[in-house]
């Protein structure tokens, strides 16, 4: 099976991107590498495959199968079933040197060289991993096996090779996951229009898949496509009500987002329906709300918005930025000492939230106590400097795809 709809570009290469601009405010760009990496996670919850999927476990007991390779040390049989054994007990340092004896003994044995590339990847020897899969790919052209060599190649540092390897997997497999990995790994490396494309024509093939929406409108509002984001995400929700990750995804956005997206509110509103008792629901609810009251057209909506934080906030003592929107409301409304209270409450809950720190700052100004205001005022600098050196370190971690346009899939070549 191959593609319906075949890319119509090639990652050429990948450069540093520490110098990145970006769409919109540096918060903006921040919540777009963040829901990035966050969809990465969708991952392991959405269609649960593994590089262990398929593999056959050893129905025999442990006493059995060593007695069996005390008997006969030189046996592969014995070797690899009793290596297979503790790989599927994940006991991954003891299959280990087993299946390597196996391996030595029949070296065209690809189920005993998969499972040796599995215990090779949980022991963190990732380069002997991947010559294997290397191995095994030689053997025969298959669609997991180059997903699996796409994970390994990413967790190589090498993700040029990483993504042309889920491409591979795609065009052999257009399968949800397939599509999901490919569309992934662009997304990750701020190929944020291909990785759009990848996951559309994704969606065409698996117009049930809400992961699939949900990554669409991460790259979407990467690419500062807002109001779009919001609907894959607000589709995404649809397909899945009972998912929170659409929700979430979608309440960073718009809180994010320079204007309210009008779809959102109303999903919102279901996620705390249906989730009265989690803290993350009431405080995103609590957002959007707060978001459209300020918009000269709507009433004021205030106590609907404090009571929602303050749910959250009793839900969870660590929901430090339901403390800090409390806070706000509380200075809005001219009482500084309770707006240091709540201030005081979420820098407990998170010490390094320097905004908390600002606020708490001005708050202490307005009451005169200059000597407590300059104390966290300084907090603050320190903390935002700490913060940004740490997303430098992380942008030169993740290389920036170069892609050339109008060159077609075909044309990459291994």
């Amino acid at each position: 099976m191959g593609f319906s709809d075949a890319p119509n570009f090639t990652v050429a290469g990948v450069t540093d991107w520490t110098a990145v601009g970006g769409h919109g405010s540096d918060s903006i760009l921040r919540t777009s590498e963040d829901l990035a990496r966050e969809t990465l996670a969708l991952k392991a919850q959405g269609a649960g495959q593994n590089a262990s999927a398929g593999m056959k476990s050893d129905p025999r007991s442990e006493s059995s199968l060593r007695a069996a390779l005390a008997t006969t040390p030189g046996s592969f049989a014995a070797n690899h079933q009793l290596g297979n054994f503790y790989l599927h007990a994940g006991r991954y340092s003891e299959s280990l040197p087993l299946l390597e004896a196996a391996y030595r003994i029949d070296t065209a044995s690809d189920e005993n060289e998969r499972d040796l590339a599995i215990a090779c990847e949980n022991v963190g020897d990732l380069k002997q991993a991947r010559e294997h899969i290397a191995n095994l790919l030689k053997r025969g052209n298959d669609a997991d096996l180059h997903r699996v060599a796409g994970e390994l190649d990413e967790k190589l540092s090498d993700p040029l090779a990483a993504v042309q390897e889920y491409q591979q997997a795609a065009s052999l497999d257009p399968s949800e996951q397939n599509y999901f990995d490919w569309g992934s790994e662009l997304l990750l490396h701020r190929a944020v229009w291909q990785a759009a494309e990848v996951f559309r024509n994704g969606i065409k093939a698996h117009p049930q898949s809400a992961r699939l929406q949900t990554a669409l409108g991460t790259a979407l509002f990467a690419g500062a496509l807002y109001d779009e984001a919001a609907r894959s995400l607000c589709a995404a929700s649809d397909l899945d009500p009972a998912n929170p990750e659409p929700y979430i995804f979608m309440g960073k956005v718009e809180i994010a987002a320079p204007m309210p997206l009008p779809c959102v509110e109303p999903k919102l509103a279901r996620f705390v329906q249906q989730n009265p008792d989690s803290s993350i629901a009431n405080y995103l609810y609590a957002m959007a709300i707060s978001k459209r009251q300020h918009q000269p057209a709507s009433k004021p909506a205030s106590p609907q918005v404090e009571a929602l934080l303050t749910k959250a906030v009793s839900l969870d003592a660590k929901c430090s930025d339901g403390y800090l929107q409390l806070g706000i409301l509380a200075a809005s409304q001219h009482n500084y000492d309770k707006a240091i209270q709540l201030y005081t409450k979420a820098i407990d809950a998170d010490p390094q939230l320097g905004e908390a720190h600002y606020r708490l700052g001005m708050a202490y100004d307005r009451l005169g106590e200059r000597e407590k205001a300059a104390q966290e005022f300084q907090l603050h600098d320190e903390i935002e400097k700490r913060q940004a050196a740490a997303i430098e370190r992380e942008r030169r971690d993740v290389k920036q795809f170069v892609v050339v346009q109008g060159q077609p899939a075909a044309s990459i070549t291994h």
